[in-house]
């Protein structure tokens, strides 16, 4: 049994190459593009891939078109982002448990290596975060606008190997532009956490269920005084990030950078609905 392939791009037209190329071994390869504007659909439909287009509203939406409305030759899609990299040993452990037809499970998390600078950031990236990437779209479920929360039904599977994420190849300049607008989502989320959301204290203690402590311990982080300052070290002392060089320093202060976005703007949404000048 094979197994089909999803990539959502716009404007991929540096990392989809290296992604189309890791995952040749699928004789199914669908992009789903929101209207690239680079050389993007050209570059999938030279290497043999389905290009469905549609218009970009939110990650869920769009994430939903592609796996609910698209036909797909196999009942396993896997879901690779385009700055992904699927290595041989991912690839063949996927079609290793999807060759049998009566597996229980509706989906599989893997998890990843972030790769900056040259080097893996194992510490500072939150090693290892376990996201999902192979499902049945029959089984599968999206809440959440940025970051979207994957919600498997049924049972959830976990895969050994790893793929490798370049998050940083089109720059730190696009890296700045893709979180100043992902802030915005962030900064709102944060609000109605502070508002809505109970604490999750087993979530957070907790030992078997990595990913709900995870939201947990974000929940928790809303609450807390000088975010940007407390993610710094957290990062870099708590989960050691100053093991991965300079490079690892570099990535724990961006992401302290974008706590400070939020934090911003979550300042800005409140005394905008006050009536307050900005």
């Amino acid at each position: 049994m094979g197994i089909s392939v999803l990539i959502l791009t716009l404007n991929e037209e540096l990392n989809l190459p290296a992604c189309l190329a890791s995952v040749a071994w699928s004789d199914d390869i669908v992009v789903l593009d929101s209207f690239s504007t680079d050389n993007t659909v050209a570059i999938a439909e030279a290497a043999g891939a389905r290009v469905v287009q549609h218009e970009f509203v939110d990650e869920p939406s769009q994430r939903r078109y592609g796996l609910k409305e698209i036909s797909f030759k196999h009942p396993w899609v896997y879901v690779p982002d385009a700055d992904e990299v699927t290595p041989p040993e991912l690839s063949d452990e996927m079609l290793a448990v999807t060759a049998d037809p009566d597996r229980p499970e509706g989906g599989f998390r893997c998890r990843f290596k972030v790769f900056f600078m040259g080097r893996w950031i194992r510490h500072s990236s939150l090693y290892p975060t376990w996201v999902v990437r192979l499902v049945r779209p029959d089984r599968i479920e999206f809440e959440r606008e940025v970051n979207c929360h994957w919600i498997i039904q049924g049972a959830e599977g976990r895969l050994e190997n790893h793929f490798i994420h370049y998050s940083f190849n089109k720059g730190i300049s696009w890296w700045f532009e893709k979180h100043n607008r992902y802030s915005w989502h962030e900064a709102r989320e944060s609000l109605n956490s502070l508002t809505a959301e109970h604490l999750d204290w087993r979530g957070m203690v907790g030992h078997g269920d990595a990913v709900r402590r995870r939201r947990a311990l974000k929940a928790m982080s809303f609450r807390l005084p000088n975010r940007p300052f407390l993610r710094f070290l957290y990062m870099y002392f708590v989960r050691r990030g100053f093991l991965d060089g300079w490079p690892g320093y570099l990535y724990c202060r961006l992401l302290a950078s974008y706590e400070l976005m939020i934090v911003v703007k979550m300042a800005e949404i409140r005394r905008r609905r006050q009536g307050l000048p900005v």
